[in-house]
């Protein structure tokens, strides 16, 4: 009954029928035996609106560390003791090339993340202009993640050539307080309509496995329903030595899969991508993004945490019959891009540097 409930309920999304939040929840309490009908449904809503293609992205940490805001997940808060101490700049250059070498592990975007609450108007020219300059030479989608902006300087970056901007929400409304106290979450609700009235195509999502409970899992997925991005990243925790969250209980692989696939359900259309914390969450069950209803990755290394190499995320698409929509294959690199800062606990907790800076 409940598996073919499950059916119905994706031929209704199918069909153009939005789910409501009864039939959401209803999801949601489903038991674990019921995990591969909703994958196996998930699938199918997957490929009526996006095929059997797919999509990466490669992002930049462009500037690292002393954070003012006090995120409870974040390395590079100024508040805690974390491995990213100080403050690290790219010279455009760096950007430059870390852009090109995206290209050629075949990412559609690319984007330049800076830490900060929001950027002063001489940054928002500075790393504009470095974003204009990335869709010319490298010829992928130019992105930004700058923090809270306000409409004027979204609309500065559209004029620059920015294309593309993300700034998560990161969690309900209701949990925000419990992991930020520095800002608000309608600070966060406000730029994403700033960059929206600016043409800019809007990139936000969440990051699960935080403490949070299903019903703001599914208050945070109606919202961005509202708010229509074209991308929803969907990231879950890596616990970071010195924040708040280190002790945390780290989700299951199939609790993570089922995220995905109800973020599927009631985002039919947008591209879901899968970013941050994949390899540590999925393990060996990555490639079960797709099934779940996945539509993108985040290929080679994240802001402050390590990504396994592009050519191994290359071959799972490969070995899945899926097609990569951007990247020449042949020209891809067998490690990630050499360009951030990136650290992961080791089995005695220490830090590893993955990749430094060493003429930023």
């Amino acid at each position: 009954m409940s598996a073919t409930r499950i059916a119905s309920l994706a031929d209704q999304v199918i069909a153009g029928t939005a789910l409501d939040r009864s039939q959401a929840e209803w999801l949601a309490a489903l038991g674990r035996e019921y995990d591969h009908d909703l994958f196996r449904a998930a699938t199918r809503i997957r490929e009526r609106f996006h095929g059997n293609r797919v999509r990466c992205c490669s992002i930049v940490a462009a500037k690292v560390g002393r954070c003012s805001e006090d995120c409870a997940f974040c390395s590079q808060s100024a508040h805690y003791k974390t491995p990213v101490q100080g403050l690290t700049v790219l010279q455009p250059n760096r950007v430059l090339d870390a852009a090109l070498e995206a290209a050629r592990n075949g990412a559609d975007s690319f984007g330049i993340v800076n830490s900060g609450y929001a950027p002063k108007n001489d940054e928002v020219e500075e790393w504009g202009q470095v974003a204009g300059r990335i869709r010319k030479t490298a010829g992928v989608r130019a992105c930004a993640s700058l923090g809270v902006l306000s409409r004027e300087q979204a609309q500065r970056l559209a004029e620059l050539g920015v294309e593309r901007s993300n700034h998560n929400l990161q969690t309900s409304r209701r949990f925000f307080p419990n992991i930020i106290k520095t800002h608000t979450y309608d600070e966060r609700l406000a730029t994403l309509y700033h960059l929206k009235q600016a043409g800019i195509s809007v990139c936000s999502g969440a990051l699960f496995g935080m403490g949070e409970t299903w019903a703001d899992r599914l208050d945070l997925a109606f919202d961005l329903r509202e708010v229509d991005p074209d991308v929803v990243p969907i990231n879950f925790l890596i616990p970071i030595d010195g924040t708040p969250l280190v002790g945390i209980q780290p989700l299951e692989p199939m609790e993570c899969l089922k995220i995905i696939a109800i973020y599927r359900f009631l985002l039919p259309r947008q591209d879901i991508k899968i970013a941050g914390g994949r390899e540590v969450h999925l393990r060996d069950l990555q490639s079960w993004i797709f099934y779940a209803g996945a539509t993108s990755f985040l290929i080679g290394n994240y802001l402050t945490t390590c990504g396994r190499t592009p050519e191994a995320d290359r071959q799972m698409v490969r070995d899945l019959g899926l097609e990569l929509d951007s990247g020449d294959e042949s020209t891809g690199s067998d490690s990630p891009s050499p360009i951030r800062v990136q650290y992961m606990k080791t089995p005695d907790k220490t830090p590893e540097v993955c990749s430094s800076l060493n003429d930023a």
